[in-house]
């Protein structure tokens, strides 16, 4: 079973890493890699989202009608959620995010054992949304450090976006109406410290191997497939490579090849 307060310690270091990249700029205008996206889209999006995951601990009904009043612009509302956040001074919307991510933590540890949240798809148990929160976090977190030319360093809480990455590989498959593959993969990730993360039978015919910092970015689509040191065996394997989706939602873009090479 997770270990939910360490996902929620982990979760907080992720935020704290990201503010203080963005926390001294006095311009959050920067565009990002995401088409129509700033900087302040980026944090607008994240600081919405926790408050929304906050709602969903907190208050299932007050979640229920929100989904409900969304449901005319199912496809356009999270984007309008970040356009109307971006329009907020900096400083302010820094504390805004500061704030949500604080109470959904919060609302995390104080829910019941075995209760699942509501959410945009199945219901989630808390460690399942901090879960998502972090590769989120990690996801936006990159388009912004893409914008200014940064390289962050990879720790071990990349661990937690891996497996989404991993325990979504269906996922990836359905959205796109495609036939799930029967079989398991093997997926071998080098850690940053060294050591191997894997997931999936030994003898699978099917595997995937590189470095984990390579598979959070292809499975958040951040990085193109070409540009990722990340081998395969088996043709399935080498297809899901091209499709693997960890967020929720229709399929993205994803980055032009030699975008970042």
């Amino acid at each position: 079973m997770a270990d939910l307060n360490a996902l929620l310690r982990d979760f907080a270091d992720d935020c704290t890493e990201l503010e203080r990249i963005v926390a001294p700029l006095a311009d959050w205008s920067t565009s990002t890699p995401a088409p129509g996206w700033s900087i302040a889209h980026q944090i607008g999006h994240l600081a919405w989202t926790d408050e929304v995951a906050a709602l969903a601990a907190t208050d299932p009904d007050g979640f229920a009608r929100l989904v409900e009043d969304a449901g005319p612009k199912a496809f356009t509302f999270v984007d309008e959620a970040a356009e109307e956040a971006a329009t907020a001074p900096a400083a302010e919307l820094l504390d805004r995010w500061r704030r949500g991510r604080a109470a959904l933590i919060d609302a995390l540890r104080a829910v019941p054992s075995g209760t699942k949240l509501p959410w945009f798809g199945p219901p989630m148990s808390p460690a399942s949304m901090v879960s998502a929160r972090m590769m989120e976090t990690f996801a936006h977190g990159q388009d912004i450090a893409d914008a200014l030319g940064l390289s962050r360093t990879p720790t071990a809480r990349l661990r937690t976006v891996a497996h989404i990455g991993v325990r979504t590989r269906d996922f990836a498959y359905t959205v796109r109406g495609k036939t799930v593959p029967t079989e398991e993969f093997r997926v071998e990730l080098m850690a940053p410290d060294g050591s191997v993360w894997s997931w999936g039978p030994e003898d699978a015919a099917q595997n995937v191997t590189g470095p984990a910092l390579d598979f959070c970015l292809l499975v958040t689509q951040r990085r193109h497939r070409g540009d990722l040191a990340l081998e395969t065996v088996g043709a399935d394997a080498a297809e899901w490579l091209t499709i693997a989706q960890a967020f929720a939602g229709p399929t993205g873009d994803g980055r032009s090849a030699g975008q970042f090479a």
